[in-house]
């Protein structure tokens, strides 16, 4: 395995030399791909098909949001594997594990070929050729020092600029370096529009996402003196909306600007005594950790895992982990 944590001419000289040399190659992100991990997916399938149109690709990823599908190819992602035969080179994108390709991970695990491209600070390397830089805002950042800039087109701008935006929550993160300001300069150059793209995929809401956003606000309850926020919405509520997981997007990020609040909860149950935690923080918490402890992971100020159980016990489970931390913060 070549693995690098920055990155060199040589491992960008083999990364292309794999992708020129591959007759077949299959492109997978996360579960539950959002803006980076569908900006990479997007952005690598054009760049690839910018450089040679008559290249067999496969842009395997589960089924993305509504407001993605202005980027080019978006029609081409697919749940379905071309023939039977392992692909030459698969590329894996913005994934901190094998596990979390989800049911494309024996395509992965089969082919000839492989590459991980990845920004979490929990992956410990994978593949033949391995990008794994924990510095970067995200895996659109490593993508453009990877690719070549006079052969990166509008669309692929349009796409990397995307995950970058998601990743560093329209640069207000504390992953927005300076280096992360030049590439979007390099990339508005490109023709990008940073109003088209802002709006589109963080503002613009249904009059339905609109409704279950209220509700999660109207009944969002504060814990350890403010510090704390949560809210869950059920399935049974999701139901009546008619909303699935991706009309939820930008609740939790609502919460955690509320006045006072350091950290900030929210579920939702995926299935009956199951739910979907997300967990974001302003300074004091690392909610990767917190995380971890449930079987998930993520980034020091946004994470999430998978947790049974309801509401009340899984809040109460994972408060403790969050109240230490701010114990510690306040006698350093």
């Amino acid at each position: 395995m070549t693995s690098s944590k920055k990155i060199t001419r040589q491992t960008v000289s083999l990364f292309h030399k794999k992708i020129k040399e591959a007759k077949r190659i299959a492109i997978s992100g996360h579960m539950n791909p959002d803006g980076d991990c569908v900006g990479a997916c997007l952005g690598l399938y054009t760049y690839i098909l910018d450089l040679d149109g008559e290249k067999q690709v496969d842009l395997l990823l589960e089924p993305i949001s509504e407001k993605f599908l202005f980027l080019k190819y978006a029609e081409k992602i697919t749940q379905e594997k071309t023939g039977e035969e392992p692909y030459d080179l698969y590329i894996a994108l913005d994934c901190s594990d094998t596990g979390r390709l989800g049911d494309f991970r024996q395509y992965f695990e089969e082919a000839a070929s492989t590459i991980c491209v990845d920004h979490h600070i929990s992956n410990q390397g994978f593949g033949d050729l391995t990008f794994v830089i924990p510095d970067a805002s995200s895996t659109c950042e490593i993508l453009y020092d990877i690719f070549e800039e006079k052969k990166m087109s509008f669309d692929t701008a349009q796409c990397l600029y995307l995950g970058i935006v998601h990743d560093t929550g329209v640069f207000k993160h504390s992953n927005t370096t300076r280096r992360v300001m030049e590439i979007a300069g390099a990339l508005i150059e490109k023709g990008v529009r940073p109003d088209f793209i802002i709006d589109e995929t963080f503002y613009k809401k249904t009059y339905i996402q609109n409704q279950i956003l209220g509700r999660a606000l109207m009944e969002s309850i504060l814990l350890l003196d403010g510090k704390i926020i949560f809210s869950a919405i059920k399935k049974k509520d999701m139901d009546f909306y008619g909303v699935d997981s991706q009309d939820l997007d930008g609740i939790i990020d609502q919460l955690r600007v509320t006045a006072g609040v350091e950290c900030a909860l929210f579920l939702y149950e995926k299935a009956e005594g199951q739910f979907k935690v997300s967990l974001r923080s302003n300074d004091k918490v690392d909610v990767r950790k917190v995380a971890e402890n449930f079987g998930g992971g993520g980034h020091v100020r946004a994470a999430g895992c998978t947790v049974e159980g309801n509401v009340r016990d899984i809040v109460n489970n994972i408060t403790p982990f969050i109240e230490q931390q701010l114990i510690q913060e306040e006698n350093v």
